[in-house]
């Protein structure tokens, strides 16, 4: 009887903390006049709150299921957001000029960034300058009213799903994201930040994630079929060049399927790519660029899926500085022009007097692709592009165990074609419409080492696989890439300190200079 009532009262006890507890931490916004019918404008309640959460030291407030309209919310440190399980929080749609939070006055330096890099408060979710926030849950944000663009002269509009800068220990995790506008996420100047098993269906970019540090991405399924999925920059919208630093990011899947199909699981597509005049704008990348003024160190990318993309992008333009940087164990299928494009070129956009960057030490291995290029559009795009500019050379690169299937079809016309240095201008593969070799184009590069390469083609195509001008101090070993008769393997320009060793079709050498050589 003793133990009884023992237990009994260590039971109500427990129930009494937990209620008390409950009643503490969660901010349920039904209970602050929100209403989640998909009519009523909750932007009032969601704020009151998490006020309320605010002065009592932080807390979780609650979205149950339903249909919550809402302009800005205003996040707090200590706060976070959880969208239960059919819980939809919607964008509206600004009415006469009100609506989101005005985005802000123009910063001096605007001119260093693409549009919409220095505005953060029209946002459906706004933070700056918190800690210790997180937005979880099975539910949904649907940016259903945010544009895809900036809007200033639609005074209330707003264009982010969410938009935090100087931000400390965020986490994301669990929820879904439709239409994001032009960002469904911009996180700048954030670190500690976690992003894990989110779904982002976005009608722009996914997630750019800028002057951040200390960065985890995974478990996640991006579809971005209009622009990069996920994009890490180092831009001047701080007002200072900052690294993005110490970043992995690990099993996701990233796709350019049309917007929505991923979220109601059909994957579908337009794109017809055996149509005349196809249009060639898909795009669903992992980028790191083109923004670039303060770099990227430290980054991890493994264990992804690329899927109808353009695959991978490693780029500095504004004097950033790239170093150590690890892509392992990636398949890709269905790539419309290139599986990687390595670029250093000199736009410096920038503040006056900043030095060209520096690209080094950059490891791609383990990387399965099959189907790329061959697209109406850009029939010769689909060549691995790797390509510093005079003077400034990508050093120290490696591709290791890598398989790539190419639809091919180049003609022979092709490998006479001058490539444009394009040094000033913005860097995406795109500006160079085809390329000579139908494998993998190399320009000033230093200290490369390709081993364990497989390249064939669909098609008959009778371009070389290799082209390498202005490149030195590079080994290829244990090569087998498909030719045809009257093709050759490699076409060597400017080139000094080149090695083969088990090269299918081409005999162990050594060139100790080549200014204009076949292999």
């Amino acid at each position: 009887m003793i133990k009884t009532r023992h237990i009994l009262t260590v039971l109500l006890m427990f129930s009494a903390v937990l209620s008390v507890s409950a009643k503490e931490v969660f901010y349920n916004v039904l209970d602050f006049g929100a209403k989640g019918d998909g009519k009523t404008n909750c932007t009032k309640a969601i704020n009151a709150a998490i006020e309320a959460a605010s002065k009592n030291g932080g807390g979780t407030v609650f979205f149950p299921a339903g249909n919550f309209l809402s302009f800005t919310i205003r996040l707090k440190s200590k706060i976070t957001l959880h969208l239960d399980q059919g819980a939809v929080l919607i964008g509206d749609q600004e009415k006469n000029g009100v609506g989101y939070d005005l985005p802000g006055e123009d910063a001096w330096y605007k001119k260093y960034q693409d549009f919409g890099h220095n505005y953060w408060k029209n946002s459906l979710i706004y933070g700056d300058s918190l800690r210790d926030i997180a937005i979880t849950g099975q539910g949904m944000i649907w940016g259903r009213g945010l544009y895809t663009y900036d809007k200033p002269d639609i005074k209330g509009s707003g264009n982010k799903a969410i938009g935090l800068k100087n931000c400390f220990n965020v986490t994301i995790r669990d929820i879904s994201i439709l239409h994001g506008g032009h960002f469904c996420m911009l996180a700048t100047g954030v670190d500690n930040l976690t992003i894990d098993n989110v779904r982002a269906d976005a009608d722009r970019d996914a997630f750019d994630i800028d002057c951040c540090k200390n960065v985890r991405v995974s478990n996640s399924n991006i579809n971005s079929p209009t622009d990069d999925g996920l994009c890490l920059k180092s831009s001047f919208a701080l007002g200072y060049a900052r690294a993005t630093e110490n970043v992995t990011i690990t099993n996701c899947h990233v796709y350019g399927y049309d917007h929505g199909t991923l979220m109601d699981g059909t994957f579908k597509t337009e794109f017809k790519d055996e149509a005349p005049g196809a249009n060639h704008s898909i795009t669903g990348r992992l980028k790191l660029g083109t923004e670039s003024n303060g770099g990227f160190k430290n980054i991890t990318v493994s264990n992804c899926v690329f899927e109808h993309s353009r695959g991978l992008c490693i780029e500095t333009a504004d004097g950033g500085l790239i170093e150590d940087v690890l892509i392992d164990n990636i398949t890709m299928r269905d790539v419309t022009d290139t599986p990687f494009f390595i670029r250093l070129n000199a736009r410096m956009r920038g503040p006056e007097g900043t030095p060209v960057g520096v690209c080094k030490r950059i490891t791609i291995s383990n990387l399965n692709v099959y189907d790329v290029g061959g697209r109406p559009k850009f029939p010769e795009l689909g060549a691995g592009m790797v390509m510093g500019i005079p003077g400034y050379y990508i050093e120290d690169l490696t591709l290791d165990n890598i398989r790539i299937v190419y639809r091919g079809g180049g003609p022979k016309e092709a490998i006479e074609k001058e490539i444009a240095e394009n040094i000033d201008m913005y860097p995406d593969p795109y500006r160079w419409h085809s390329m000579p070799a139908y494998g993998i184009y190399f320009r000033y590069v230093k200290g490369l080492q390709v081993n364990n390469l497989v390249l064939k083609t669909m098609n008959r195509d009778e371009r070389p696989a290799f082209i390498l001008d202005n490149v030195h101090d590079a080994s290829f070993s244990h090569i087998d890439a498909q030719k045809n008769e009257a093709t050759p393997l490699f076409i060597l320009k400017n080139v000094t300190g080149i090695t083969t060793h088990q090269v299918k079709g081409v005999q162990d050498t050594e060139i100790k200079k080549a200014e204009n050589q076949k292999l």
